[in-house]
């Protein structure tokens, strides 16, 4: 069976990594956006980040530029508006589709795993998110207006 650990990303700083890499840890893949309404999520998203990291849990970032073209900078440019914006930490990897016909492939499982409401596999907005067990299966989608905060249960009952 097909896990999120079976999977390649490149990281902001154009490395190739292995999400198996995380391996043993708790997930939480999220299509993030800087020039969306919801950028400010980030704040929450580093928090769990932080309270949770010690116990084997992950938060990972992947840009996406397909809503409302509200990802349009660099990688580079990326970098520098999340840490001196919101300070993050966690791992953040380079732009992906998540939606048509160059969707990444770990969204394509991701989306297929755990498909949205009505069974709709499409990502319907930045800061959709994905809940991961330590064995790299999908546990549940999150809609973008899920606040980070309202997932610690959920974060708490898989570490």
């Amino acid at each position: 069976m097909t896990t999120v650990h079976d999977f390649i990303a490149r990281t902001l700083e154009g490395n190739e990594q292995s999400l198996g890499d995380h391996r043993g840890k708790v997930l939480l893949i999220v299509n993030v956006a800087s020039r969306c309404g919801l950028t400010p999520q980030y704040t929450a998203l580093e928090a769990l980040q932080k309270r949770y990291a010690p116990r084997g849990f992950a938060v990972l970032g992947f840009p996406c530029n397909q809503f409302g073209g509200q990802e349009p900078g660099t990688e580079t440019e990326i970098r520098e508006f999340c840490t001196l914006n919101y300070g993050v930490t966690f791992p953040m990897y380079a732009k992906v589709d998540v939606n048509g016909d160059g969707t990444a492939p770990l969204f394509a499982h991701l989306k297929s795993a755990a498909p949205g409401l009505l069974g709709s596999e499409s990502v319907k907005w930045n800061f959709t998110k994905f809940l991961i067990d330590r064995e790299g299966r999908v546990v549940r989608r999150y809609a973008p207006t899920d606040s980070p905060e309202g997932l610690a249960q959920d974060i708490e009952a898989l570490l």
